[in-house]
């Protein structure tokens, strides 16, 4: 019965959704990948943000009920039906009654199994189409029967693209980069690789007069410019990427690159996604909460590598809980993360059944067992946290979705009482989950 009404319902949503599209003729970015989608989402909407009203997903509101969610302007109703037949009659209003509505959409794609893209997606006409990275052990492939699939899935959103659209690209992702021969709708290209429209390079985290890091530092070549972008507050390539693919989009628009680039420093950097915060005993909390796959924590630990303890009795901790939904790749998948944790901390802790895979791939690479430390959940490994880390400790933590890393972000946060506002998942439907 419940499935019936969750059918009925996504169906009014996404006629209504298609309706007030229809009315308002807003411009639709659409944005994909397996991972950087979220962030992707962020910067761009940075840069569009400074012309005009613009809209973006709120949250990660990219699937089958998300997308009409965030087209309509309406909240999630949950489990409270009164709520769902409340935002139903605001979509219908929407539509009857003139309001003020965006002139840019920028909306997040998601895919979890086979056949959601059609869903979730097809009923849009996209202005622009942003593909960020595929990564060769994406996320939810455990419900595709190969990687092959999943890329079929996540590519069906270029369709979606309007005649004279807009597709931007990934060129370091050779399987994105591959997509370009699917339409002949305009292309920009970003990376780092040579031949990219809007290039990045010299990328490198920033340290503050006190020597903490304190963000990353990068440069950008684009239209015969070269460009120094600044971001405060996180670390990794992701949001380097993400730059870089509001940037090309920019490009592609006509827009003013330069205007594009300063638009960066509004980039409001989302919970979860490399944010670094203030832990206790003056620790540095690089907190990557939000959810993990092998691409996305590898990458993290390369980040973690590459900052420098420049104050005395600094460590780098690495606190990794298991990636879900990676099939008969698990195993294989955990021990690679294992084995660039000696090159990237001093300390590794794992967290979770399969991250028991991750101390095997340490041990095999020559960290020794002392510098491991094995836990069953997130919250006991938070109660470890608050004697275990040390001042001026750098603490990565990282997790899919479903171990609830964030409470060990809690555990040691400094700023308790800023936690909503700087944690994922504290909606109240989630604080009430085990």
């Amino acid at each position: 019965m419940k499935t019936f009404f969750k059918k009925i319902l996504t169906y009014v949503l996404k006629t209504e959704s298609r309706l007030v599209l229809w009315k308002y003729k807003p411009r639709v970015i659409a944005i994909t990948g397996s991972v950087g989608k979220t962030s992707t989402k962020d910067a761009v909407y940075a840069v569009l943000s400074d012309l005009s009203y613009v809209r973006k997903s709120e949250k990660s509101f990219n699937s089958e009920i998300g997308l009409p969610l965030s087209v309509l302007g309406i909240p999630n109703g949950w489990n409270n039906p009164i709520s769902w037949i409340l935002n139903i009659l605001r979509g219908l209003w929407l539509f009857i009654w003139p309001h003020k509505y965006p002139k840019w959409l920028v909306l997040e794609v998601g895919v979890g199994k086979p056949g959601d893209m059609e869903k979730t997606a097809l009923w849009l006409k996209t202005d622009a189409v942003i593909i960020t990275t595929i990564g060769e052990t994406p996320v939810h492939i455990e419900f595709f029967e190969s990687r092959k699939h999943l890329i079929e899935e996540k590519a069906a959103l270029i369709k979606t693209l309007k005649p004279d659209g807009l597709l931007v690209l990934n060129r370091d992702d050779e399987t994105v980069i591959e997509m370009k021969g699917r339409t002949r709708n305009r292309c920009v290209t970003f990376g780092f690789s040579e031949g990219s429209d809007i290039r990045g390079s010299s990328d490198n985290i920033s340290y503050n007069e006190k020597n903490e890091p304190e963000g990353i530092i990068f440069r950008v070549d684009a239209e015969g410019k070269s460009l120094p972008v600044v971001i405060d507050g996180v670390f990794g390539r992701n949001h380097v990427y993400a730059s870089l693919s509001a940037l090309a989009l920019a490009s592609g628009l006509k827009l003013n690159i330069l205007s594009a680039a300063d638009s960066l420093r509004n980039y409001d950097v989302p919970p979860g996604r490399m944010r670094l915060l203030k832990g206790i005993k003056s620790s540095l909390i690089v907190d990557d909460t939000y959810n993990s796959s092998p691409f996305a924590c590898e990458s993290a630990l390369r980040t973690l590598g590459q900052v420098k303890c420049r104050i005395e009795g600094c460590r780098k901790v690495a606190v990794l809980g298991d990636m879900l939904e990676l099939g008969k790749h698990t195993i294989e998948a955990h021990k690679n993360v294992g084995k660039l944790a000696r090159d990237s901390a001093e300390v590794l802790i794992v967290v979770g059944p399969r991250a028991k895979n991750i101390k095997e791939g340490a041990l095999e690479t020559g960290m020794k067992d002392d510098q491991i430390f094995e836990f069953t959940d997130s919250r006991e490994v938070g109660e470890f946290l608050k004697t275990f880390i040390k001042k001026n400790d750098i603490v990565l933590i990282k997790g899919s979705q479903g171990m609830r890393m964030e409470r060990a972000v809690e555990a040691i946060l400094l700023e308790q009482d800023s936690k909503k506002m700087l944690l994922v998942r504290q909606d109240k439907e989630w604080l009430d989950k085990k």
